[in-house]
């Protein structure tokens, strides 16, 4: 057999420091080697055009490189200070919005030209819809506690109580959040620390990745934009609860926050693996409510701890307009037929196009039951006529409901970030609707999806791109297609 070839620029394992050249789809820079052997590419995820970065090569082949970021040495010149602390979460907050704006842009285009082949991508394009905030958008925060902290000066790690995010890079340990982010509300970010101190002072242990061992886990934040309301969870393990006073911990946040405190539910998880919520685990409610609620266009939707829920409301209105817009194009193909909305979860979309159209009926499908008993008690809550909610696998519910077979006119698709698989979507055309409106958060397997959509007849009609996460490479589409 023959020895492989030992890669000629770097290995497995090894660090490099590399000038970012160019932005890939995703968040990817790309950085180049060249020496006498010729050039190699090598990409570094959440990395801007004009950084020099430390990074570590995870994976290489003959051709490219995948590197972890460690750190940016240098700035790119296009970077700006910030007010906010720096977060992993938030790789490209000193970038101005509009250049932000543009690297999406060209980086998703070019997606559906290469993976999608759709040469005249521009022509089908519609609008880059920005999210109306820019800063403190987001409605849900998890932060971790950990016995191992990171030094900024030493840049070293070190023995500490930590309440933040894990470093950039480095499992094991976290990095105090000690001021507001950028990213979600400025006065629980700002207690942080406080939160921290009266943690630490219990003398109770913060969890340690490496022993597995410890009693505080995470505190998960939820806001609600229309309320301004908080609800918090508290997680920890079992092993020293007798010795945390938990009465006294939610009195503790409705003395810092008053009465924006919605409620305090406390979960114990005792698995080893690195999830909030534990799948043995129990979760009980210590103070107030346990659900908060948000507004959509109008509807009211409650929202539980677990419940999934869109990260930016107001970005999602917009997202949703544009849905509607999409689903709705042609008012008189909608009237007395059958919307079908695929991967719905807990309903929104389907309750938005149900509001909006006169006399179309709405049938909302996923795999989930919890999220479509969820639906159907916000569609009651809302008062919303003409919506029918079904617990089944997109695939198979077709064959099990035969009496909507030749009505569905429109179908709407929201799928997980995996995309559709090939035989699914095959059961999607045969439905044989005449519109699809497909909106996506990972649009690598949108552009998939696309090709096997235009072998079966459908083309794109439009496409918008609606910017949900300023400051991180994710980006959500929306694509109208037509037979």
């Amino acid at each position: 057999m023959p020895r492989r070839e030992r890669n000629k620029f770097v290995k497995r394992g090894e660090t490099i420091e590399i000038l970012i050249e160019d932005y890939a789809f995703g968040g990817k820079g790309i950085g180049r080697i060249r020496n006498e052997h010729g050039e190699f590419v090598v990409f570094v995820p959440n990395t801007l055009p004009g950084q020099l970065v430390k990074a570590q090569v995870k994976k290489s082949s003959k051709k490219y490189a995948e590197c972890k970021l460690l750190d940016v040495l240098k700035p790119s010149e296009d970077e700006v200070e910030m007010p906010y602390q720096d977060i992993p979460g938030a790789p490209y907050i000193q970038l101005p919005i509009d250049k932000q704006h543009n690297y999406k842009k060209q980086s998703t285009l070019e997606l559906f030209k290469r993976i999608g082949k759709v040469k005249d991508i521009e022509t089908k394009f519609d609008e880059f819809v920005s999210s109306p905030n820019t800063f403190h958008y987001r409605n849900k925060m998890e932060y971790g506690f950990s016995a191992i902290g990171y030094d900024r000066e030493a840049k070293t790690d070190i023995d500490e109580f930590t309440l933040g995010f894990k470093r950039r890079g480095l499992w094991w340990c976290g990095d105090n959040l000690n001021s507001d982010s950028g990213l979600f509300d400025a006065e629980l970010e700002n207690h942080l620390k406080t939160i921290r101190v009266y943690c630490e002072n219990t003398g109770l242990e913060p969890w340690h990745a490496p022993k597995k061992e410890g009693f505080f886990r995470y505190f998960v934040v939820r806001k609600s934009y229309k309320t301004n309301q908080l609800l918090f969870n508290l997680v920890t393990t079992s092993y020293d609860l007798d010795k945390f006073d938990l009465d006294a911990f939610a009195n503790y946040l409705v003395e810092l926050f008053g009465d924006r405190v919605a409620g305090l539910l406390h979960t114990i998880n005792d698995e080893i693996g690195d999830r909030t919520i534990a799948t043995t685990g129990s979760i009980s409610l210590i103070y107030g409510e346990d659900k908060i609620v948000e507004e959509l266009l109008g509807l009211n939707f409650e929202i539980s701890m677990k419940s999934f829920f869109q990260t930016n409301p107001k970005c999602a209105e917009k997202l949703y307009s544009k849905v509607v817009d999409y689903a709705l194009e042609n008012k008189d193909a909608i009237d007395n037929t059958v919307v079908l909305d695929l991967f719905c979860g807990t309903g929104t979309i389907g309750q938005i196009v149900a509001s909006k159209s006169n006399n179309a009926k709405i049938v909302g499908v996923d795999i989930v039951a919890s999220a479509i008993e969820d639906a159907k008690e916000n569609a009651k809550r809302n008062h919303i006529e003409g919506l029918e909610f079904y617990a089944a696998d997109v695939g198979k519910f077709l064959t099990e409901h035969p009496e909507f077979k030749t009505k569905i006119r429109t179908i709407i698709l929201d799928p997980a970030r995996a995309g559709i698989t090939p035989k699914t979507l095959n059961k999607i055309i045969n439905l044989g609707a005449e519109r699809l409106v497909y909106v996506s958060c990972n649009p690598a397997t949108q552009a998939r999806d696309t090709e096997q959509l235009m072998q079966a007849g459908y083309e794109i009609k439009k496409l918008s791109l609606v910017d949900q996460f300023p400051h991180t490479s994710h980006i959500e589409t929306v694509v109208l297609f037509e037979k």
